[in-house]
């Protein structure tokens, strides 16, 4: 009796863990989600005078919902796809960055970028809208107020003008 209880148990738990491998490694069973990201718009703003100025476009992404706010930063640092360029829409943010981690603790999303985030920026706007880019797309998620951005682990001295 007790060798058919364990038979029965390991065919269970082997049951979910392939259920929850194919969970992971088959993407198309995902959850889709709608995220919002923030970038500079050429057709709002020609003149190119607000430089902390961003505006919304919604993308969808798919993975866990509870990776959501990765997903959209991940989103956002690819930068705006040919037909939402043609809309105006450009990123400030070097190619090419990448998340470090991000945490949300309380209502503060901390999140650390790599080395490349900080490479040849320079100048008040560009740091501006950088800023407002990433805090923007991470505050419109209702359980995050502020946001601390660093890279390498550094928060003081990064993205100075």
């Amino acid at each position: 009796m007790v060798k058919q209880i364990l038979s029965v148990l390991v065919i269970v738990l082997i049951g979910v863990i392939a259920g929850a491998l194919i969970y992971l490694f088959y993407p198309e069973n995902w959850e889709i989600s709608v995220v919002t990201l923030y970038w500079g718009n050429k057709v709002e703003d020609p003149e190119g005078l607000f430089c902390e100025r961003v505006y919304p476009l919604e993308r969808e992404v798919r993975g866990a919902v509870e990776d959501r706010i990765l997903l959209a930063v991940e989103e956002l640092l690819k930068g705006p796809t040919e037909e939402e360029m043609e809309k105006g829409f450009f990123t400030t943010i070097n190619p090419g960055v990448k998340v470090q981690s991000l945490t949300v603790e309380g209502r503060v999303a901390k999140v650390d970028f790599d080395e490349t985030m900080e490479s040849a920026v320079g100048g008040s706007c560009r740091v501006g809208a950088i800023r407002a880019q990433i805090t923007e797309t991470l505050k419109h998620f209702p359980d995050i107020d502020d946001v601390i951005i660093s890279v390498d682990g550094r928060i003081e001295d990064i993205l100075q003008p």
